[in-house]
């Protein structure tokens, strides 16, 4: 077998949290790196083409971009988390663009000042949710019994809530019985608890009030 995975990390960042999520289903021994981006070391802006997180080092050789490393992961270790048929295998992957794009609305949430853009990302991202709420069946995962990568992914998108919801009540899932419990479910999932650090409410937290954004305005207008 090769030798051991090291997961080049941040604290905060959901795409560390996919990557980490699959080698804990998949039961592969990995090390854990953490760095500052804010103050990156020369080693990392050597072997990270785009400068961001996940990277993955097996031997010589690093992966960058979370999906790849997840496929990869998903090629040479057991067991399988993708569907075995290649047309429900490849909605699967759609779905993980669609988590990715919910990434990409929250982070407005986080840290805009505009709240006429924070409003609409709110908005949007209710409609996302609405839409994915049509696609699941009776759970507990995204396909049912068996979690899958789609449920790595979107479990990152559901943690931010629950530190969210300190702030205000967002009534994001309110129209969607089937997701919230698709979220408690993957809240409770061992792998899914062991991918960030015991403080990360904490982290989130703080990282949320540096940035004093609309978010947190609300917070003090309750």
């Amino acid at each position: 077998m090769s030798a051991l995975l090291a997961l080049v990390s941040f604290d905060l960042c959901p795409y560390v949290q996919r990557a980490a999520i699959v080698l804990a289903e998949k039961g592969v021994a990995f090390e854990r790196i953490d760095v500052d981006l804010a103050n990156k070391p020369d080693w990392f802006k050597g072997l990270s083409p785009l400068g961001k997180v996940p990277l993955l080092k097996a031997g010589e050789q690093v992966l960058f971009e979370s999906a790849p490393i997840v496929e990869y992961l998903e090629e040479i270790h057991g067991p399988p988390l993708h569907p075995t048929d290649p047309l429900a295998k490849a909605r699967h992957r759609g779905w993980m663009e669609f988590g990715s794009s919910i990434l990409s609305d929250i982070w407005t949430l986080e840290t805009t000042h505009d709240r006429q853009a924070f409003d609409a990302k709110v908005r949007a991202l209710r409609d996302k949710f609405g839409r994915i709420e049509t696609e699941l069946g009776p759970g507990p995962y995204f396909a049912g019994e068996r979690f899958c990568i789609v449920d790595a992914v979107f479990a990152p998108v559901f943690r931010y809530f629950d530190v969210f919801d300190d702030f205000a009540d967002l009534g994001m899932f309110a129209e969607t019985p089937r997701l919230r419990a698709w979220r408690q479910a993957l809240a409770g999932r061992p792998s899914v608890k062991g991918a960030v650090v015991a403080d990360y409410p904490d982290r989130l937290r703080a990282f949320l009030n540096r940035h004093a954004g609309v978010i947190t305005q609300l917070s003090s207008a309750a």
